[in-house]
């Protein structure tokens, strides 16, 4: 089996500036036989570019990545060959995009507490297509206004944990995120390790159910990736990978940047619960 699939790819359902069909654009262009659709919290992006790839042989993989939190840090939990059209998966979507636009509301509101009072809740909604507003979409009007001199300081400065415009995410652990996935016919995968730095933990994922790891990720180093190809092989994970591109809204990745084989994918199909 032959060719190579990007596993992580936002649209501008949640916090990228690419449309589907521009993703399959991009995708045509890198060489790729596959990629998996994963925005945030949403799978409005999934039959877009389903139909944007039809006149290509190009297989489109419908996945989500599930926001969650779990002793104070966020992990994130990516869901491959999920149901996007019905299921428990698609009823508790609304609960989340809710809650995600009751948290933009709080944090804007928050800022307006410090004096950051030029930003409004429609601003932010204009960034995306979607009801899926979350902090990268504020922190890109921070750096608009020059509240800030980059989008990493917005994080840091203004919108980060601990920091005066924070407010909480929906309260979903991974553990439950990972039974979202299963019970919706998925593969649960956990998103970028090298981030979370919650390796403790992924013994106890695989117990509850985690198939994969995301091992191979954009701008890793080649020690890191090897330490958590070993993390996989000694859990039993499928070692997973992907660009995680966002469009212009992340200017050190982009589709294709990393990729795996195409046998990855058929690891994932045959995992499904």
């Amino acid at each position: 089996m032959s060719g190579t699939a990007d596993l992580h790819i936002h649209t501008y359902f949640s916090d990228s500036t690419s449309s589907p069909q521009e993703v399959v654009d991009d995708a045509l262009k890198a060489g790729l036989s596959c990629i998996a659709i994963t925005d945030h919290d949403i799978v409005q992006g999934v039959a877009p570019t389903i139909e944007a790839a039809k006149p290509h042989a190009l297989e489109i993989v419908p996945g989500i990545e599930l926001s969650s939190e779990f002793e104070n840090c966020d992990i994130h939990i990516l869901g491959y060959f999920i149901d996007y059209q019905k299921g428990p998966l698609l009823e508790k979507i609304d609960v989340f995009l809710d809650a995600r636009v009751e948290r933009m509301k709080q944090m804007i509101m928050n800022l307006k507490g410090i004096g950051v009072n030029n930003i409004e809740f429609e601003e932010v909604c204009a960034l995306t297509q979607s009801r899926a507003v979350g902090r990268a979409h504020l922190a890109t009007l921070l750096l608009q206004k020059g509240w800030v001199s980059n989008f990493k300081s917005a994080f840091e400065k203004y919108i980060g944990p601990g920091c005066p415009g924070y407010a909480p995410k929906y309260n979903q652990t991974p553990f439950e995120a990972i039974e979202l996935i299963r019970s919706s016919g998925g593969v649960a995968v956990m998103a970028h390790p090298m981030l979370t730095q919650k390796d403790e933990l992924i013994p106890r994922f695989a117990a509850a159910g985690l198939k994969g790891l995301e091992v191979y990720y954009p701008n890793s180093m080649n020690n890191v990736t090897e330490f958590y190809e070993r993390i996989a092989k000694k859990n039993g994970l499928i070692a997973t990978g992907g660009s995680d591109a966002h469009g212009k809204a992340k200017s050190y990745t982009y589709v294709g940047k990393r990729t795996v084989p195409l046998e990855v994918v058929e690891q994932l199909r045959q995992a499904k619960a």
